[in-house]
């Protein structure tokens, strides 16, 4: 018996030297799966990147809170904000309180699956896990049974120390959301681990969090590997958040490689779980 591992790489045409690392990863057999956001205007390009890694699982990272809508009745929406997403604490409060209709955000995020139904997609997660909001994660259901994509990801919190205050709130608001959202999810699910140290995973993270790990059981590794073009990237903020490199490194390394196997975890596909 060993640990089955999926580790998913998000933000797949984030920017293209994200998804040049990416692709890097998986052509190293260290990465077993990304979600892609398909609201680069590159997208198309980046899309047939994926060509080279045909064992990599695909899904779709549905987007509210990054760069420029897909449908025009959304970006009417958020005329205030130029017809671009606002944060996600913005879209969230619109979402709500009913001042963003779903079915705004449904019409939005057929466009952006539609985006990228040239692969073969397997499941669905959001950036910054938008979708985990108890109102939103019935469409994300809906939409998954519509398009046949068998999985969807369900974050839950993972409380590895130190314990930072925001830390803290994230952790509570997502284990709230995780126990509402549970009894909805009817497909088999990967527990979820990483969202503690999202953007700066790193080998101590890892040492704590596979050391809690069971045998037998599956699990999916969020990561946010990654090449950095700083004439691409120049967001202050973006840039403080992730270390792609680091992860990118961390994962080709012999430790990481040394870790797996005194666990006993296997990299995994989502087709090892039963449908």
């Amino acid at each position: 018996m060993t640990i089955q591992l999926i580790v998913n790489a998000d933000d797949y045409g984030y920017f293209p030297c994200v998804s040049r690392g990416i692709v890097e990863a998986a052509k190293a057999n260290t990465l077993t799966a990304t979600g892609i956001l398909a609201n680069h205007p590159a997208l198309n390009e980046q899309l047939a990147w994926l060509n080279a890694v045909p064992d990599l699982d695909l899904g779709v990272h549905l987007n509210l809170t990054f760069n420029q809508p897909l449908t025009a009745v959304m970006r009417e929406k958020l005329a205030r904000w130029n017809g671009d997403f606002p944060n996600a604490y913005l879209m969230s409060l619109m979402i709500v309180t009913g001042k963003l209709p779903i079915k705004t955000v449904r019409a939005e995020w057929c466009a952006q699956i539609e985006a990228c139904q040239s692969k073969k997609l397997v499941f669905l997660n959001s950036h910054e896990h938008i979708h985990a909001l108890p109102v939103l994660f019935p469409l994300v259901l809906e939409l998954a049974k519509a398009y046949n994509i068998p999985h969807v990801r369900l974050p839950q919190a993972d409380w590895l120390k130190p314990f930072t205050g925001a830390g803290l709130i994230r952790n509570t608001l997502m284990q709230a959301m995780q126990t509402l959202n549970q009894r909805r999810i009817k497909t088999p699910t990967p527990l979820f681990l990483g969202l503690s140290r999202s953007g700066k995973l790193d080998y101590a993270a890892l040492s704590q969090i596979f050391a809690t790990l069971k045998v037998g059981n599956s699990y999916e590794l969020m990561c946010h590997v990654g090449r950095f073009d700083p004439s691409e990237i120049t967001d202050p903020k973006l840039i403080a958040y992730h270390d792609w490199e680091g992860e990118l490194a961390l994962l080709q390394s012999q430790q990481l490689q040394e870790l797996y196997q005194r666990f006993n975890i296997q990299l995994s596909h989502y087709h090892h779980l039963a449908c």
